[in-house]
């Protein structure tokens, strides 16, 4: 061997040996949101989690365990590249791919942008249920006043009667 040089190519220059995930990249259309990185640190996984596991059952029409789980393994990274999530979901969700990965990078990334961690859209809904139980509980609490306004009414009533009652046997 002259020089210690082997001869032929390397994998990087054979094409058979190409970069898959790459090609993937370049050939398969995203969505707009998945062209941002999500730090995964500013998100309160906690919260996310659940809405992954309905959504994704919801999606499938049965649980999968094993698909859930492989997801939280994907979004445990430091930075999470939406697209190479993406790929990586396609064998499995097949066409509910692309809808799924579009709902869950807009929660990530409203995650990432508010300062507690929690997407936006889950504070709305949270707010939003919290109002509707007041206003059952406003709405209630009026009822019982309308009743004991209406009981008291009624006793009065019943009372002053009494007294006629009464007053009329005494002058008899």
């Amino acid at each position: 061997m002259s020089g210690g040089f082997f001869r032929g190519t390397s994998a990087d220059q054979d094409t058979r040996f190409s970069n898959k995930q790459a090609k993937l990249l370049r050939s398969q259309k995203f969505a707009p949101e998945l062209e941002y990185l999500v730090d995964t640190r500013k998100v309160k996984m906690d919260v996310v989690r659940p809405w992954i596991a309905n959504r994704v059952t919801e999606l499938l029409g049965f649980e999968d365990e094993v698909l859930i789980n492989f997801i939280f393994g994907l979004l445990d990274g430091k930075e999470v590249n939406g697209k190479e999530v993406q790929i990586s979901l396609t064998g499995f969700m097949e066409k509910n791919t692309g809808k799924f990965m579009k709902e869950l990078w807009s929660l990530l990334l409203s995650a990432q942008k508010n300062e507690s961690g929690v997407p936006q859209q889950f504070l709305d809904a949270k707010a939003e249920e919290t109002q509707k139980k007041q206003a059952e509980a406003d709405r209630i609490m009026h009822e019982i006043q309308k009743k004991k306004e209406k009981e008291s009414r009624e006793l009065e009533q019943e009372r002053s009667r009494k007294m006629v009652i009464l007053t009329y046997s005494c002058q008899i």
